[in-house]
């Protein structure tokens, strides 16, 4: 699955202040992430604010997704949930020939415990679709121990890759350490993308890559080709305005550098709201300096 390494990228929803989905703000940040070096692009993640979007709108921007990528880079779709029997329905009946694999979060709210999130991944694994388990516990409430990932890598071939964002880098270490053969890791976290890749993961699914993808991606790169310092120095470069995206929330960040950049208009829908004056400020003085 070497298509899914270097610089994925959650792309937001764009909307117009009506709240309806902006197509053609979506066409150009598509076109400006392909033109500046992202490798591929996941449609419908948790930056997308898909859980706000009606089934309707969630294919409407698939499709148009798919139209103007037009097969130029590998596409990743986001399905997940915490009833285990709908997510693996939902799966087994989606057209996913545009698409190179599922990313499906764990299941959040419920909290299972770690046979419980074991088997809701065999579930959905008993689709025969490829996979990426995504753990992120600030939003599941429940971490995927390394443990439970490399329980099923080994017995799941079509669990391709972990999108992993726990906090603690090193569980990191440990799948990566003894992670079978063909199954990888990308950073689920922004911040960690350049320790973990040097570590020898595949790269990073990412937030702030798609506002400025042609400095993240030269960093993964440089990454994979062990020119440590020159990649440190463009992480360093973005480690203020990394942080300054997520101060208060995902994605009302992002949704401030791309609108400023005029690519989209700066819009989101409750229960999240656009960033602070102050925030906004502090975005604006950081991109000022990149």
């Amino acid at each position: 699955m070497n298509k899914l390494k270097g610089l994925g990228v959650a792309l937001v929803t764009p909307f117009h202040e009506d709240l309806s989905v902006d197509f053609d703000s979506l066409t150009k940040l598509i076109n400006y992430n392909i033109d500046n070096g992202t490798k591929y692009m996941v449609v419908l993640g948790t930056t997308a604010e898909a859980a706000t979007l009606s089934s309707d709108e969630k294919k409407s921007v698939v499709d148009h997704v798919i139209k103007i990528n037009a097969g130029r880079l590998p596409l990743v779709l986001g399905i997940g949930g915490n009833n285990t029997m709908a997510v693996k329905k939902q799966i087994s009946e989606t057209d996913l020939s545009d698409f190179d694999a599922v990313l499906s979060v764990s299941p959040y709210y419920n909290r299972p415990n770690q046979e419980g999130l074991y088997q809701h991944y065999k579930a959905i694994a008993e689709t025969g679709k490829n996979i990426i388990i995504y753990n992120v516990p600030s939003r599941t409430g429940q971490n995927i121990e390394a443990a439970t990932t490399l329980r099923l890598a080994a017995e799941f071939p079509n669990l391709i890759m972990i999108k992993e964002a726990a906090p603690n880098i090193l569980q990191y270490f440990d799948i990566l350490r003894n992670k079978p053969e063909g199954f990888s890791l990308v950073s689920g976290d922004d911040e960690y993308a350049l320790p973990v890749t040097l570590a020898g993961a595949d790269g990073v699914i990412s937030v702030i890559g798609q506002a400025y993808p042609k400095e993240f991606s030269t960093m993964i790169q440089l990454a994979f080709d062990r020119k440590v310092d020159e990649a440190y120095e463009i992480h360093n470069k973005l480690v203020d305005i990394t942080r300054l995206i997520f101060a208060e929330g995902n994605p009302c960040g992002v949704k401030t550098i791309l609108a400023e950049m005029g690519i989209i208009k700066n819009y989101l829908r409750l229960p999240l709201t656009v960033a602070s004056e102050g925030l906004q400020q502090k975005i604006k003085e950081e991109m000022a300096k990149i």
